[in-house]
């Protein structure tokens, strides 16, 4: 009789996992994903109030889950964060920005606003706990929060295109850096998801429309169509998969 082979599974017990923008939308969808799967989340916002209700609502549901309060804008504090607490075996990188306008209208505030955030705060966050990592020899998941953006270009989304792709490239190198720590780094690359941010823009009926004329599968992405992606990049059914992109587009890019 064959030997079956062993299925690794997508529980995360006994995992750590930090979850950055975890007060509401995607962020709190990945932290209740994890924390469904056995990791004990730390979720991470600017608020300590929605922050506090967030991960209250996880362990109220039985999971393991706490809040703290932190600015990744705020590169000391990222820091004194990754500084005063054990290593993560997982990060959910989620934090970021938009300021949907054509070039020609875009200021340096805009600019500095978008870019600090979606990549200057992503890559010192993902240092942060990198190093904590490597220094107490754990293995590790590394997760961006991405967009279908860093894979195509779309209109008035110059700023927003160029973190994202900035973000993947980011990742691809990341990936090279830490393999030998046997920390891997990958992205997730959503199509427009319906969150309290976004939902207003979708009131705009040309604007909907526009988008899901792109989204083959005919609409707007929900907060659950990527917990599965992101408990999958965190565990152990992914552990080959590094330097890559998983992109939840509803079929947008395969145009």
């Amino acid at each position: 009789m064959a030997d079956l082979p062993k299925n690794p599974g997508f529980r995360l017990d006994g995992k750590r996992a930090l979850v950055t923008g975890a007060s509401k939308g995607i962020g709190f969808a990945a932290a209740v994903a994890l924390a469904d799967a056995g990791a004990a989340v730390t979720l991470v916002a600017r608020s300590a109030a929605e922050t506090g209700d967030a991960a209250a609502a996880i362990c109220e549901a039985g999971n393991a889950a706490e809040a703290a309060v932190l600015d990744v804008s705020d590169l000391d504090a990222v820091k004194w964060f990754f500084d005063h607490r054990p290593a993560f075996h997982i990060l959910v990188n989620n934090v970021g920005t938009n300021r949907p306008k054509p070039m020609t209208e875009v200021s340096e505030e805009d600019y500095d606003a978008v870019l600090d955030l979606n990549v200057k705060s992503a890559f010192f966050v993902a240092q942060g706990a990198v190093r904590r990592m490597i220094d107490e020899q754990i293995s590790g998941s590394l997760i961006h929060m991405g967009s279908q953006m860093g894979h195509v270009g779309g209109p008035n989304r110059s700023l927003y295109c160029a973190s994202k792709w900035a973000l993947e490239g980011m990742n691809k190198s990341f990936a090279l850096d830490l393999a030998k720590y046997n920390i891997r780094s990958n992205t997730i690359a959503p199509t427009f998801i319906e969150t309290p941010l976004t939902k207003p823009f979708f009131e705009d009926a040309a604007f909907k429309a526009s988008v899901l004329e792109k989204i083959k599968l005919g609409r707007i992405g929900q907060v659950e169509d990527l917990m599965g992606a992101v408990v999958f990049l965190a565990s152990e059914a992914s552990a080959l998969m590094t330097g890559s992109s998983l992109v939840v587009d509803g079929g947008w890019t395969a145009d």
